[in-house]
């Protein structure tokens, strides 16, 4: 079997990770992986890429000038002919829309995960319309969490095609990792709260600077971080200085050293107002740091209250607050339930588990297509 996984990607977040993990299990169960990136004209976000490679995974870079570009549709063909690729699994909508119809073009299945609509703006949202259109003829779509799922089948995805598998991490990357975020910070042991994401609204990232000012006046020389980038760093910027925290607020962009940053961290959040599975969950719970997490998507399912993190509502900065100065004044409790997340994800949500999952959905699609499919996929593999 022989998979091209499709993704265009805004940087390295939860589901450039998830898709490395993911194809990087499957290697070691004997389902070869391709990554194939999209080259957006002006958002080029080659990063996966760069790290699939750096994981020896085979990796095409497919060019798109624009919306209605057609050469990644000839790219993607010609992938899939001279690779002897015989499934297509698509990350997002781009992807989607351009392996579907490169799937169905080439006769090989077609499989999707849909890994969070936020219907952030009109643009997006007609993104994501086109999306559930070419979701409905999928061979399968996927949804990371429950409530995915169900969203796509509110959008007409049936039953049979739906499922959900949630995400998995690589625990070896996290273990050990030196605090490289601190010593570069050069804090020393004062307390580091942090938090990973694209600088966006669905992030709640307004919340965890609102939270940060409460924690400050308990804790003075604490340190909050956020990891990532985005269209809302101007604001949050502002929003900053409006406050009075430059010298305790950081927004410190993209990096590259993750398991060095969840290692220094004495503090992971999760502020989200929408969430599917958060592979940022995940991976602060691989580093054995203590979560706060707000209570969206699948969350849940990682974060049980006061056994492996503390879990509070949506758009609440003082409950936030709480949560962090609970932990700061109770760093027993903080590590006991940091061991517990570990335990946790190593046991429920392993990448190889993940990996597996789709390995038996493929296989459950190559038995369900069309007879004339099949021999083509045969012919393949």
């Amino acid at each position: 079997m022989k998979v091209l996984h499709l993704i265009s990607s805004g940087g390295m977040y939860g589901a450039e990770s998830m898709l490395l993990n993911l194809a990087s299990s499957q290697r070691r169960l004997g389902c070869e992986a391709i990554i194939g990136v999209f080259e957006n004209l002006h958002r080029p976000h080659l990063e996966v890429a760069e790290e699939a490679r750096r994981r020896g995974l085979p990796v095409v870079v497919v060019s798109c000038a624009g919306r209605f570009d057609r050469r990644p549709l000839k790219t993607i063909g010609s992938v899939i002919r001279e690779c002897g690729v015989t499934l297509v699994h698509g990350h997002g909508y781009k992807s989607n829309l351009y392996g579907y119809f490169s799937a169905i073009s080439e006769n090989v299945p077609f499989v999707a995960t849909c890994h969070l609509w936020t219907s952030a703006t009109l643009p997006i949202r007609v993104y994501e319309y086109v999306d559930s259109l070419v979701l409905r003829r999928a061979d399968k779509a996927v949804g990371v969490s429950e409530a995915i799922t169900k969203t796509l089948r509110e959008c007409g995805v049936s039953q049979e095609k739906s499922a959900t598998i949630s995400n998995g991490t690589d625990f070896s990357y996290y273990a050990n990792a030196p605090a490289t975020l601190r010593a570069e910070l050069g804090i020393g042991k004062r307390p580091l709260i942090g938090t990973v994401g694209r600088l966006e609204e669905q992030k709640g990232l307004e919340y965890f600077i609102r939270a940060a000012r409460g924690v400050l006046t308990v804790f003075p020389d604490a340190v909050f971080a956020v990891i990532g980038e985005g269209v809302l760093r101007p604001r949050l910027t502002k929003f900053i200085g409006e406050l009075g925290l430059e010298s305790s607020v950081r927004l410190l962009g993209d990096r590259k050293d993750m398991p060095g940053v969840y290692a220094s961290l004495d503090i992971f959040v999760l502020a989200s107002i929408a969430e599917g599975m958060p592979m940022t969950i995940l991976e602060a719970l691989s580093a054995k740091r203590p979560v706060i997490a707000t209570r969206v998507g699948d969350v849940g399912k990682l974060i049980l209250p006061d056994e492996t993190g503390m879990l509070i509502e949506a758009r609440d900065p003082v409950a936030l607050e709480n949560a962090v100065l609970r932990y700061l004044r109770q760093p027993d409790f903080a590590c006991e339930l940091a061991r517990r997340g570990e335990a946790l994800v190593q046991r429920s949500f392993s990448a190889d588990s993940m990996a597996q999952a789709y390995v038996n959905l493929y296989d459950q699609v190559f038995r369900q297509v069309p007879r004339v499919l099949s021999t083509s996929i045969e012919g393949r593999a």
